[in-house]
């Protein structure tokens, strides 16, 4: 099983990379919001907006991975009291189960006990409901909320969500108070247009229509997706396709890899392959800011813990790696070549970095061997950073 997942969130947000340790049951969690009895928790790789306590995607040590988006329905969050937010969720999925049918569950669960409320933005008034894509090596499932309601339904030979309700008559399970049979999608805000999410729900569909052949470099490409179809697979320069010159009126400048000037884009990804024979290791690549203007490196996920490049886990890097971002975004050709420089001065890392992976998962490598390879991408990536920061326009990173 393949999960791929990118996190869209304000510009100037950082976001890292973190392993959380395993922890007993007993006393209390503080979440973000909310704090609730502790059940207890497996260890975690997820990536997190640093002001909260959730995650946007991840995945833990049973091999289970989540991620969600924000949707809009016709229940109006503001109305919602201070809660769980879809972060909390998709982090306490993680905690608490071993498959993905037992993280919809402890979801349900945690619906049902705590409800969702409060911003999912610092500083801002931004309640929402969220969809999880939630998988392990054997299946998976889409979850789609609206306050405390939910339905949920069978990944099948693959899903995609976006900002939009898509299970309408398809869900297969729900919270008790729908309706056997309902259109979910009569949920849906009629005042919410779908068009910000049906172009990159349309191009990441695209992606798993292939089926069984889709290989991780294959997610990152279509994680890079600008409007004109997957490019950039790890240590290829290619043809870089432009940033779009903006949002445009049929919403199609809102791309996969996001770029809405001055409001949101894309700020973290994760690739996760995740076997199902225990004996195959789980193999993890993730990114900082837009994946167009950044390199997906590999995390080891070990029996005793992992090993995650320090530069994933470094504010300052996610603001250099900000930073890229703006300067691809730069109009006409002063963005477009900014994008070719970037993507042939990292492409050299990515593609060092995972053949560098592919052999320490081949040989069954410890965390030294692992460790060492990790600080050699670091001081990669943070020369090939600075390098391409000095050498175009890019604004200089603040903060």
């Amino acid at each position: 099983m393949l999960f791929a997942k990118s996190s869209d969130r304000p510009v100037d947000e950082a976001q890292v990379l973190e392993w959380l340790p395993g922890r007993a049951p007993g006393g209390s969690v503080a979440t973000t919001y909310l704090t609730i009895p502790d059940a207890g928790a497996s260890a975690a790789l997820g990536s997190r907006p640093t002001w909260m306590w959730g995650l946007e995607h991840g995945v833990n040590e049973r091999r289970v991975a989540i991620g969600n988006e924000k949707v809009w329905t016709v229940d109006d969050p503001h109305a919602a009291p201070e809660a769980l937010i879809g972060m909390d969720l998709v982090r306490l999925g993680l905690e608490r189960a071993t498959t993905a049918e037992e993280a919809v569950d402890v979801i349900a669960d945690l619906l049902d006990a705590h409800g969702q409320g409060g911003s999912g933005e610092e500083g801002a008034d931004e309640p929402y409901w969220s969809s999880f894509l939630v998988v392990d090596p054997d299946g998976g499932w889409v979850l789609e909320t609206s306050g405390r309601s939910w339905v949920a339904a069978p990944v099948g030979a693959g899903a995609a969500i976006s900002n939009r309700l898509t299970l309408s008559t398809e869900w297969t399970r729900s919270s008790d108070e729908v309706e056997p049979g309902a259109d979910w999608d009569e949920r849906r805000a009629p005042a919410a247009p779908t068009g910000i999410a049906d172009h990159r729900l349309a191009a990441t569909r695209r992606c798993i229509a292939t089926g069984a052949s889709v290989t991780p470099q294959h997610a990152v490409a279509a994680l890079r997706d600008h409007g004109r179809g997957p490019w950039g697979q790890p240590g290829s320069t290619g043809d870089p396709t432009p940033v779009p010159d903006g949002v445009r009126d049929d919403w199609s400048g809102v791309t996969v890899c996001m770029h809405v000037r001055d409001y949101q884009c894309t700020t973290a990804s994760m690739v996760a392959d995740l076997p199902a024979d225990p004996a195959e290791p789980l193999r993890v690549w993730a990114a900082l800011g837009t994946p167009c203007s950044s390199v997906y490196l590999p995390v080891a996920v070990l029996d005793d813990g992992a090993v995650v490049p320090s530069v994933l886990g470094d504010v300052g890097a996610w603001r250099s790696f900000s930073a890229l971002s703006r300067a691809v975004e730069q109009p006409g050709q002063e963005g477009s070549d900014a994008l070719l420089a970037i993507r042939t001065s990292l492409a050299t890392v990515e593609a060092a970095a995972w053949a560098d992976a592919e052999e320490l998962w081949a040989a069954r490598a410890g965390a030294d061997r692992w460790r060492d390879a990790a600080a050699g991408w670091d001081r990669l990536v943070r020369g090939a950073v600075a390098d391409v920061l000095s050498a175009t326009s890019a604004p200089r990173p603040s903060g």
